[in-house]
């Protein structure tokens, strides 16, 4: 396993330490669960997510895809006139 080594800020890390102990776990097993909790995986995992999303959606590659198409541009003009009233 690779080893990491970070800078927190001093109550961040105390505040850290103190949720490992009340979950009986340690800061790596929460920072795990963290980066799992967020969807942080390996490629390969990332794509086994999109393969399963595929085959229960039922829908075509091609189908997907102009799906995700139309999503992401609705997600991207929300974004866009969000900004513009601020």
């Amino acid at each position: 396993m690779a080893r990491l080594t970070i800078t927190l800020p001093k109550p961040r890390h105390t505040a850290l330490k103190e949720a490992a102990a009340r979950r009986g776990k340690t800061i790596g097993q929460i920072i795990e669960e963290s980066l799992d909790f967020y969807g942080i995986t390996p490629s390969d995992d990332a794509w086994s997510l999109v393969e399963k999303a595929r085959a229960r959606s039922g829908l075509s590659e091609t189908e997907a895809m102009d799906l995700a198409v139309v999503e992401t541009r609705r997600a991207r003009q929300t974004t866009s006139k969000a900004r513009r009233h601020k």
